[in-house]
């Protein structure tokens, strides 16, 4: 299944620290999986149009059940007005019936570093999933 590629919907100033966040989803089943891809490009449109993003990306791997998505923001705050505003915030509770898993990361890097690569999120996935 196809990828969402990395997109800038407003360009951080080069010398901000940007807030990112990398998320892996696995759903318990493959309906559950079409269900979230099918929900995923108007998530990914609202990003785009959120006040404070400055990136974002989503990996879909809809037979493997499994789902990364990365974003960049100017702050937490500005993650988290997103992520209490529609569509989003009906979507992730819809989702909570049919989600086997999910992880979340969150650090911040130097603007200029935009955008961050795939190996880098699944890197820091794998760390806090191991307690680290």
């Amino acid at each position: 299944m196809p990828d969402i590629p990395w997109s800038t919907p407003t360009q951080a100033a080069p010398d901000a620290e940007v807030y990112v966040m990398a998320s892996r989803f696995e759903t318990a089943t493959l309906s559950g999986a079409l269900r979230f891809f099918l929900k995923s490009p108007g998530i990914v449109r609202q990003i785009r149009e959120a006040p404070g993003a400055h990136g974002v990306a989503l990996r879909a791997r809809v037979l493997g059940r499994t789902f990364l998505t990365l974003s960049a923001w100017e702050d937490r705050d500005a993650l988290y007005r997103f992520a209490g505003s529609e569509p989003h915030r009906s979507s992730a509770r819809a989702a909570s019936a049919y989600m086997k898993e999910s992880a979340f990361t969150f650090w911040t890097v130097p603007a200029k570093q935009l955008p961050i690569s795939w190996a880098e999120a699944e890197r820091r996935l794998a760390e806090r999933e191991q307690g680290h």
